[in-house]
């Protein structure tokens, strides 16, 4: 009975990892985000709202694309002028008071700056600011405030109330912002940032105290929406000579660090492995398409990024990807456990025909999985999908430096990195199989029919990791 300890650990193993809440495909705000902070301010007889926006490296480049007709990497002059109205003509319509029932018309943005402060992978980021205001009218008590503005895109959306003159206010909003103004964001909340685009106020005469919900909580913030460093390799000068060798060997670190992050196909890997007859060349095969994979698809996510960003952004397709990845994966778990029934069915018919069993040797009938170079390639193939964010920005990050070779290179290397950690846990599949196999420690705790359960148990946790990372992309797709 082959493997029998090690393939029951392995197994309990892949389902905690393929039921645990991040087990699907997940990543912090990245580098499409699109952040924006309302600060409200109410006082006897206005309101005044300070708008923060805050955009991504990706987004920033697209718009340089349009507004850099220099080609020089630089928005200046008259450009910076147009792009300015332009932000501002999309954040005016979006912002909506309202107070005792009534709408509030908002004045025309005051003060609005414009600003591009240093991004990941020597890409800028866009910061917009502006002061929008409104009378007030006499006797109101209760004020509401829409933010309509950048609907569909990822990010961080807050709403802040500020202390006003002459004014109590009782917020359904809190009354602090753990990010500094969109200027570094919370570790902890990255991954789940606030989505808050209403807020209402209630007002009474006062000498300016806030009543407001607890904020969230601070913690270490980052200007690296990433979290994996991978971003910022291109952020130094030149590079040459053993200093190049440094960086593709901390991109391939930063690629298999990535890879142990939820998602990337670690459990359907290992269970994939745990009811096979699998080797360490399959392991490696699966290793090898999985960099193929990732690199093909941060290339091709490149060019629609710098080509078609106007017919689809980007960051859209992350969830169509997921979900082509989950049910990619369900269709592989469905795939193996009909081979496997087969193979099963083969056994106990060749069984039946012989009239007998020796139960007189340790050997089991149970069916173990065949593999098939078309499951290896499909399930390389749905590790490999969903492209890191952090990889696209060092491609885009080398096209504006005219460093696309080095970035080439880099994405490579990342790739290989994240292969190797999956590839490191087939190979510990089927080693540490190899190492029970020899340990056999107390046989009679399990049967031939536990056994005989794993290739069915190993293609029931496939498709069980399969349909959480496709139910979890289906809601962010739209």
């Amino acid at each position: 009975m082959r493997r029998r300890v090690a393939a029951l650990a392995l197994a309990a193993g892949c389902l905690a990892g393929a039921l645990s809440p991040g087990g699907a495909v997940a990543h912090p705000l990245g580098n499409f985000s699109v952040n924006h902070l309302s600060q409200v301010r109410i006082s006897a007889g206005r309101v005044e709202v300070h708008y923060i926006l805050d955009q991504a490296e990706i987004p920033t480049f697209q718009e340089a694309q349009v507004y850099d007709r220099d080609g020089d990497g630089a928005i200046a002059g008259a450009e910076r002028v147009a792009l300015l109205r332009q932000k501002l003509a999309e954040i005016a319509p979006g912002l909506s008071l309202r107070a005792g029932g009534r709408s509030l018309p908002l004045s025309p943005p005051r003060g609005a700056t414009l600003s591009f402060p240093p991004g990941q992978g020597g890409l800028a980021l866009t910061r917009v600011e502006a002061d929008f205001s409104a009378s007030l009218p006499a006797g109101a008590r209760r004020v509401e405030l829409q933010d309509g503005t950048y609907e569909g895109r990822v990010g961080w959306k807050a709403i802040e109330v500020r202390p006003g003159a002459g004014t109590d206010v009782r917020s359904s909003v809190p009354a602090s912002d753990p990010t500094g103004g969109l200027r570094a964001y919370p570790v902890d909340l990255l991954s789940s940032p606030p989505d808050q685009r209403e807020a209402t106020f209630a007002v009474s005469p006062g000498s300016g105290r806030v009543s407001a919900p607890p904020g969230l909580e601070g913690g270490p913030a980052t200007t690296d929406r990433a979290q994996d460093g991978f971003a910022g390799a291109l952020a130094s000068g030149d590079t040459h000579g053993f200093l190049l060798v440094f960086l593709f060997l901390a991109a391939c670190g930063w690629g298999a660090l990535h890879a142990l992050a939820p998602g990337h196909g670690k459990s359907m890997v290992a269970a994939y492995l745990v009811g096979s007859r699998g080797t360490p060349r399959h392991a490696l095969i699966l290793g090898l398409t999985v960099t193929v994979t990732h690199t093909a698809a941060v290339f091709a996510l490149g060019l629609i990024t710098l080509f078609a960003s106007q017919y689809i952004l980007p960051e859209d397709l992350y969830p169509w990807l997921g979900v082509a990845s989950g049910l990619m994966v369900v269709a592989i778990g469905f795939a193996v456990m009909r081979s496997r029934f087969l193979r099963w069915r083969r056994l106990r018919a060749t069984a039946t025909g012989d009239g007998h069993h020796d139960h007189g040797h340790d050997h089991s009938h149970a069916p173990e999985g065949e593999i098939t170079m078309r499951t290896l390639l499909a399930l390389g193939v749905s590790g490999g999908a969903v492209p890191c964010p952090s990889a696209l920005v060092v491609l885009i990050g080398a096209i504006s430096q005219h460093r696309l070779g080095l970035g080439m290179g880099l994405i490579l290397a990342f790739s290989v990195g994240l292969a190797a950690t999956l590839t490191a846990v087939g190979l510990a599949v089927l080693y540490g199989g190899r190492l029970m196999q020899r340990l056999r420690p107390e046989r009679r705790l399990l049967g031939g029919r536990v056994a005989g359960a794993l290739p069915a148990l190993s293609s029931t946790l496939i498709i069980l990791a399969g349909t959480l990372i496709t139910l979890r992309a289906i809601p962010q797709v739209g």
